[in-house]
């Protein structure tokens, strides 16, 4: 009887430690000792004391960052009948800043969506919409699924994920860590993911995917949840949504992945200055590098012309692209510079 209890410990022993070690094996690179992190061993992590001495440096800028300073930007006008008809064409409407509709395959897919009038923790002060949204809550077509790239402020809006989820009740699909904060935000039916999970709807495939940025809603809560990009990927069409992202290997390796994206929805504005922007945003030229490593056929550009985020004039974003795409030999017809408001179909 001892023997057999000696043995009993030892087989407990036994699948214990190889628990362990399995669990060490099995930890992805991105997950770190207290939260997230991003892959790229040579990334630059800026914090508040650079942004501090950003708005200090803003103060010196040769031109005014006031917004009354800069053009009338376009805004069609849309009233969503052409969006509720659409039973299967692939579309692209873009809203504003880094909020686009996307129809596929019948399924109807909003992006990061804000309608406020801030992105911030605060109703009465922060970066105020310069432009309005494109369309309507109340004229868009029903929502299947929303998809959050993180949980920055210009990117997960509370208010408007309560407004879209009283009227259609979406699937929200959301890196690891924010369910919490939706779940207490009234928000029922949210899946997290970690980079390469996927989730099928239909005929659709919606794949989790990596970009170079960070989290974080408050002072004390830096990369606790995990951020990231979504492929989404039909019967006949694929369309890529990069959220916000710094330049690095991770675009070939998605390409390597999805080889046939047709659509590349990626970021071109909030760039400046490039010691503080470059590790977490693109600019034009790394828009259109990122562009050619996903070897996709159509650049819808976002993250622009919405709010007054960074140091660049509002309305540079897109002659800097046209010129990345001249200068890289690529067609001018492969840019896609929506309205706010404006529906491609393709």
């Amino acid at each position: 009887m001892k023997h057999k209890l000696v043995s009993l410990s030892s087989l407990c022993f036994l699948l214990i430690s190889f628990t362990i070690l399995a669990d060490a094996q099995i930890k992805k690179p991105h997950h770190g000792e207290s939260g997230f992190q991003n892959p790229n061993p040579g990334f630059q992590k800026k914090g508040f004391w650079n942004v501090l001495v950003w708005q200090w440096d803003r103060f010196f800028l040769p031109y005014s960052l006031d917004a009354k300073s800069y053009p009338e930007f376009p805004v069609v006008p849309n009233d969503g009948k052409e969006l509720q008809s659409n039973a299967n064409k692939l579309s692209v409407t873009w809203v504003g800043h880094a909020t686009t509709l996307v129809q596929i395959d019948g399924v109807n897919v909003l992006t990061d969506p804000i309608w406020s009038e801030r992105c911030s923790p605060l109703s009465f002060a922060g970066p105020k919409r310069y432009t309005p949204p494109g369309i309507s809550i109340a004229n868009l077509p029903k929502i299947d699924v929303i998809i959050l790239s993180h949980n920055h402020y210009d990117h997960t809006d509370l208010t408007s994920l309560k407004q879209l989820e009283e009227k259609f009740h979406p699937l929200v699909l959301t890196g690891l860590g924010n369910r919490k904060l939706l779940l207490g935000e009234g928000i029922r039916n949210v899946k997290e993911m970690d980079w390469w999970d996927e989730v099928k709807i239909g005929s659709l495939q919606l794949t989790f995917t990596p970009t170079q940025h960070f989290s974080g809603r408050g002072l004390f809560d830096r990369d606790e949840t995990l951020w990231g990009s979504f492929v989404i990927t039909g019967k006949d069409e694929t369309v890529y949504f990069a959220g916000d992202t710094g330049y690095y290997s991770h675009f070939k390796e998605i390409a390597s992945r999805f080889p046939k994206i047709d659509v590349a929805i990626l970021p071109i504005g909030a760039t400046e200055p490039r010691w503080l922007m470059e590790p977490v945003h693109v600019d034009p030229k790394e828009a259109v590098r990122s562009f050619l490593d996903l070897k996709a056929k159509f650049l819808v550009p976002m993250h622009y012309m919405t709010f007054v985020l960074s140091d660049e004039p509002l309305d540079s974003p897109v002659p800097r692209t046209k010129e990345a795409m001249k200068e890289s030999g690529i067609s001018e017809s492969a840019l896609i510079p929506l309205k706010i408001g404006e529906t491609r179909f393709f």
